[in-house]
């Protein structure tokens, strides 16, 4: 009986600490998160680039100052590495207001794990929302992106340049790159 009450124990401790052990192991240390946010950019741009890391409440902690106007981070599970005017666009973009009338540039040489190329604020992938998945890319931003001519299709070929979000304010160019050799 005692063998069975014990038992019970450890299998309730281990079942109510296994998920604080799985956020645990979840999280990388500051280390960690700073090498795979940097793996976002071309070496020359992240030897110099700044990290922030999102906390819990949404807040923006940084890990490391930078000195070349780039900010490297990990939004979900995609790693980018933008310039001011893109880091701009996105806060416009989570705060759904009008984007700033700025080129700017993002790296996501890691390439992404797919979005939305229809709404901006879809969670995950569903029958409706044209999801598509992006190997290394660079992002234009802003007004001029949306002149260099690449298609607005709702599913297009992402191996080649196309525009996301085309006829919402948040439009930008998907620009595909080959990784380096």
């Amino acid at each position: 009986m005692r063998v069975s009450v014990a038992l019970l124990a450890i299998t309730t401790l281990f079942v109510s600490i296994t998920p604080v052990l799985r956020a645990q192991q979840a999280q990388p240390s500051d280390a960690e998160y700073t090498t795979q946010a940097l793996s976002a950019a071309p070496e020359a741009v992240a030897k110099d680039a700044a990290v922030m890391r999102m906390e819990k409440d949404g807040s923006m902690r940084m890990v490391r100052k930078g000195s070349n106007g780039f900010t490297c981070m990990i939004v979900g599970t995609d790693k980018m590495c933008n310039d001011a005017n893109s880091m701009e666009f996105i806060g416009a973009m989570m705060k759904h207001a009008p984007p700033p009338n700025k080129i700017g540039i993002s790296y996501m040489l890691a390439g992404d794990e797919g979005a939305s190329n229809t709404d901006p604020y879809a969670k995950g992938k569903r029958a409706d929302n044209h999801w598509i998945v992006t190997g290394p890319h660079i992002m234009l931003f802003g007004p001029p992106s949306k002149a260099l001519g690449y298609t607005t299709a709702k599913d297009p070929d992402p191996t080649k340049p196309y525009m996301m979000w085309a006829g919402t304010p948040y439009e930008h160019a998907m620009i595909p790159v080959a990784p380096a050799k």
